[in-house]
């Protein structure tokens, strides 16, 4: 988003970024060399957006200042590396207990995540209903998911991965979408598509009922020697 704003409301931002306490109107408008009117009307049009908002008041010579500060929002415009960072994790993880100890942890992370988000059902939500409402809690979780089902087969089309560029690099990442997927709705899910396999969305197609934590694969295959060793070997 930091890119589709203006230069002044970027500079703004970025001089914020540079202080915990705040600056004022006066200070950010001696800043930015423009009037401070005009950094009155940046700061509500940044504010309606959710990126700034009011801090505390701050004596000066005369009357207090009011001093503006970023929002998280406002912070999280600025790069950050968390996909990096989740790289290294599971790199780390498939080095020190391969390929099936990695599954095994994202398994039990998706079913951990599941326990929370179920939690957060409804009383009268029922089997026949968790799909949809599983599509709901997704589109929270930024999967922009969609429950698209008929003649009594139950689907879930996500048109957004949220791991995308980890999947990209690691497709077994998937195994925690899909422990999360079983262990919300107590079904056996057969992930028919992927993105991150050359897919246009990513398709799961929810069956019967199965044990805590198993999910179908798209691909079912055999331990490799990378599963085993990790990567580059042991």
């Amino acid at each position: 988003m930091l890119d589709i704003l203006g230069t002044r409301q970027k500079e703004l931002l970025r001089a914020l970024l540079g202080t915990t306490e705040g600056l004022s109107a006066d200070a950010l408008a001696y800043h930015l060399g423009i009037t401070t009117n005009a950094v009155r009307q940046h700061l509500a049009a940044l504010a309606n957006d959710g990126l700034v908002a009011p801090a505390g008041l701050r004596r000066s010579g005369g009357r207090p200042e009011q001093l503006h500060v970023l929002t998280e929002r406002g912070r999280e415009l600025f790069p950050r590396h968390y996909s990096w960072f989740a790289e290294l994790l599971v790199g780390l993880v498939r080095q020190e207990h391969g390929g099936v100890g990695l599954r095994e942890r994202l398994r039990r992370m998706g079913a951990e995540v599941a326990a929370g988000l179920r939690q957060r059902r409804s009383d009268a939500a029922a089997r026949a209903t968790a799909v949809d409402e599983l599509a709901g809690l997704m589109v929270e979780l930024g999967y922009s998911a969609t429950s698209v089902g008929s003649d009594g087969e139950q689907v879930i089309e996500a048109q957004n991965c949220v791991f995308h560029q980890l999947a990209m690099k690691d497709p077994d990442i998937c195994d925690f979408d899909l422990a999360l997927l079983s262990a919300f709705t107590g079904r056996d899910v057969d992930h028919q598509e992927c993105m991150a396999r050359g897919g246009s969305v990513c398709r799961f197609r929810f069956g019967g009922g199965i044990g805590p934590g198993r999910a179908s694969e798209m691909r079912p295959r055999s331990p490799t020697p990378r599963d085993v060793t990790g990567i580059g070997g042991a």
